[in-house]
């Protein structure tokens, strides 16, 4: 997958990100059982889709690889919304951002956001 990098599963913890089918999670859990005579340790992950919030499990065996996302994140300004969308200057590289806007946020022009971006998806993480 481009824009993921390939780790261990028994190197994952809770609070980091994996990549499933194309989408970015957040470990919210993390349970590892012991090998048992006829088998390898496994690991049940608890899984929250980091930009629709749907939470799912997932198993593995605890020496396979998984993907994990590369996060950026960063601050910016915003210049103007237009309709479901934010724009807004990135405050780095003074690039042009367009955010997807989400219910419940109240956002206006000239103010500070944080967005974070994963596999080529953006979202706001917080509003000033």
């Amino acid at each position: 997958m481009p824009g993921t990098a390939r780790v261990e599963v028994r190197t994952l913890k809770v609070g980091r990100y994996i990549a499933l089918d194309e989408n970015a999670y957040k470990i919210l859990g993390m349970s590892k059982s012991k090998p048992g005579k006829h088998g390898g340790a496994k690991a049940r992950i608890e899984l929250e889709d980091i930009f629709t919030g749907q939470k799912r499990s997932y198993v593995s065996p605890v020496t396979d690889s998984i993907n994990v996302p590369m996060i950026e994140k960063g601050s910016a300004i915003i210049t103007h919304i237009q309709g479901s969308e934010v724009h807004a200057m990135d405050n780095k590289t003074y690039a042009t951002l367009i955010l997807p806007l989400e219910d419940g946020m109240s956002l206006d022009a000239g103010g500070e956001i944080l967005w974070m971006e994963a596999m080529g998806r953006y979202k706001i993480i917080r509003d000033h």
